[in-house]
């Protein structure tokens, strides 16, 4: 793959992960392999409970295709769900060294499509997606950003939500390996005018354990511990509970991904 701009998805997508990725309130496992052709496969199951105990007989099964260069500096992604066939999507993404175009359609009769294209750099870039119904032939979603990168610090904008909602997001990371950092996002809702604002960070306690917390001005803490059992293979622990209501139950989840 080339070394350009980025996809759209990665814009935001570094201070977003540091303030939602294993924030968890259900229970999940996984199982991810890969071959030396660039295949991969990722199976997962899982059900939203507030108890910490497993449930089986209700899993959703994802299944993920990867193939790279297909087409010189393309990458194909086929998504399959089980046992709901008709909810996975074939997306095709192209690389270019100051572009990056995407092209996703829904695997049904009446497929959703989705479009995003990327001009810049590694340094800076910036992009548009849309989503279009083919049943309705309406514009579904119309998002646009841009994004500064540096190596120890990313900034972005992004307009989504039909141009409703306006979100602005830094990160800083504090050591070579981007496991301790901090974060910080203000998002703007104008139908509602409202604001939201989160600061959070993650702080490497070892090369296997990683803590993660973050706060907004709505009183909602959380908090993430992550240790890697064995080479690649993590356990998650998250909890988050409203400060402004103590005597709210807190929501805790538990996640056990398995990579061999």
């Amino acid at each position: 793959m080339s070394k350009g701009p980025g996809l759209f998805s990665d814009i935001g997508k570094k201070a977003k992960d540091l303030l939602t990725k294993d924030y968890l309130s259900d229970h999940k496992f996984s199982v991810s392999t890969y071959s030396e052709s660039g295949v991969a496969l990722t199976t997962t199951t899982g059900e939203k409970r507030r108890l910490l105990f497993w449930r089986c007989g209700s899993s959703v099964y994802i299944s993920n295709f990867n193939c790279c260069n297909i087409v010189p500096s393309s990458k194909t992604i086929a998504t399959l769900k089980y046992p709901n066939y008709e909810s996975g999507k074939l997306e095709v993404q192209y690389f270019h060294p100051h572009a990056s175009l995407t092209a996703a359609a829904g695997l049904n009769n009446a497929p959703p499509l989705d479009f995003s294209v990327t001009l810049g750099t590694p340094t800076f870039a910036l992009g548009a997606e849309a989503g279009y119904e083919t049943t309705s032939g309406k514009l579904t979603k119309y998002t646009a950003g841009i994004t500064v990168t540096k190596p120890d610090a990313c900034a972005s904008v992004i307009l989504g939500d039909k141009g409703d909602t306006l979100k602005v997001s830094y990160i800083h990371f504090m050591d070579q390996l981007k496991r301790t950092a901090a974060v910080g996002e203000i998002t703007r809702r104008f139908s509602t005018n409202q604001n939201t604002f989160t600061v959070g960070g993650s702080y490497a306690i070892d090369n296997l354990t990683l803590v993660k917390l973050k706060l907004n001005n709505h009183g909602t803490l959380g908090a993430v511990l992550q240790h890697e059992v064995i080479q690649k293979s993590l356990v998650t622990i998250s909890s988050e509970f409203d400060t402004k209501a103590l005597d709210r139950t807190p929501k805790f989840g538990v996640s056990l991904a398995l990579k061999p």
